[in-house]
């Protein structure tokens, strides 16, 4: 069994352009969060923890932020391709366990629809994903609910021959 841990953050984009997309979902009434592809925090997150447990590097290494290629891109094939590698590479998800930190919008109501949204992606059974939100208390720029930050941690198992 191989654990990686994961985190990103991102700002609201001032201009209220868009939806805010979290998880894989679209969560209604709050602003679009900034970002080279969709800027989903949490689903980067996540995508930098499976890498992370197969020593495979950061979501940078795989999709730079700076190409192209990735402007605008859905996260969640980002975390396709980065399930795919994890599994050529001779491992499989075991679980996932990610936290959102967010002043604004309340998520409660979310999460059940972010957990079946990453556990579809990642092809596994939505009892292997566990989705949490808090607060943080008001301080700094999470606090001040100018940013949503995500953490996450990935177990992998090694496939035996």
């Amino acid at each position: 069994m191989r654990i990686g841990q994961g985190y990103d953050i991102h700002r609201f984009l001032t201009d209220g352009a868009g939806g805010l997309r979290l998880g894989g979902i679209d969560v209604p009434g709050a602003e679009r969060l900034d970002g080279h592809s969709d800027g989903d925090a949490l689903i980067h997150a996540v995508i930098d923890a499976i890498l992370g447990a197969a020593g495979e590097g950061d979501i940078g290494r795989h999709f730079a932020p700076g190409d192209a290629e990735w402007r605008g891109i859905d996260s969640r094939e980002l975390l396709r391709r980065a399930e795919k590698l994890v599994v050529s590479r001779g491992f499989h998800i075991h679980n996932i366990d990610a936290t959102v930190i967010a002043e604004r919008p309340r998520l409660a109501d979310h999460i059940p629809g972010m957990r079946e949204s990453i556990a579809r992606t990642l092809a596994v059974e939505p009892s292997r994903v566990n989705v949490k939100a808090t607060t943080n208390e008001g301080l700094g720029a999470i606090g001040a609910g100018e940013a949503v930050a995500a953490m996450a941690v990935a177990l992998l198992d090694e496939d035996v021959p």
